[in-house]
């Protein structure tokens, strides 16, 4: 049996094929552009339903990999962990959870403590739809109407006007059924949409599948002068 080779895109191409997503092409027409096939665009875009991943990145208050670095040298040469902390200008608190969560004393590794970081960092937080199942039931609920998210969302504010814990918005709406990894509103409810696809489509793509044999910046026909047609003497 013959398997297809796995593609791998670097980070700058997934980068330029979210621009193209957002601007409205569709997945055939970035697929040309890498010389690739939908489905393999397709396998970019699906595990967040089509909706961009925020870029990862360090919180001001987080440890450095240099900073993780020095810890390391300074457990080493059994340096206390009071010693360490007012090298580094940092709680020695800080520094004992730092230590305590990866390893011990004994067991440190800067490189696995950075690591471990990106990946508490990079778990997906829990939305307001999973932390107020009221909210939630409500929400499916006018789904099951064929309710919009922004219809939703407008909804609720004005029944709730005093009451923070039932406003969402449309946005969060659209994240909890399009990325199921959230586990907040079961994938059924897609379908309750006017438009149900399997990933998300930008608000700027258009009915026509591949974006060819489209004029750009074409003059409807009524806006256009009239032309003077003159007879031969």
């Amino acid at each position: 049996m013959k398997y297809r080779t796995r593609t791998y895109y670097s980070p700058k191409q997934k980068a330029e094929m979210w621009d193209r997503w957002k601007r409205g092409e569709s997945l055939s027409s970035i697929g040309r552009v890498f010389n690739r096939e939908s489905s393999s665009v397709f396998s970019v875009f699906s595990p967040t339903g089509g909706i961009r991943p925020l870029p990862r990145k360090r919180s001001r208050l987080a440890l450095t990999l240099a900073e993780r670095e020095e810890i390391s040298r300074g457990l080493s040469r059994e340096l206390s962990l009071r010693t360490i902390a007012e090298k580094l200008c940092r709680s020695p608190s800080t520094i004992s959870r730092e230590v305590n969560r990866n390893g011990g004393y004994d067991h440190y590794r800067a490189s696995d403590a950075e690591q471990a970081a990106w990946d508490r960092a990079h778990r997906p937080k829990p939305c307001k739809l999973s932390l107020y199942p009221a909210l939630r039931r409500l929400v499916a609920t006018k789904l099951q109407s064929q309710w919009s998210p922004e219809q939703i969302a407008g909804w609720l504010k004005r029944e709730y006007p005093g009451k923070d814990s039932y406003h969402v918005s449309h946005e969060t709406i659209y994240r909890s059924l399009f990325i199921q990894a959230r586990g907040v509103l079961k994938k059924e409810l897609q379908q309750c949409l006017k438009s149900p696809r399997a990933i998300r489509r930008s608000r700027h793509a258009t009915t026509n599948k591949d974006g060819r044999g489209q004029i750009p910046n074409a003059v409807s026909i009524r806006k256009r002068p009239a032309t003077c047609h003159v007879g031969k003497g």
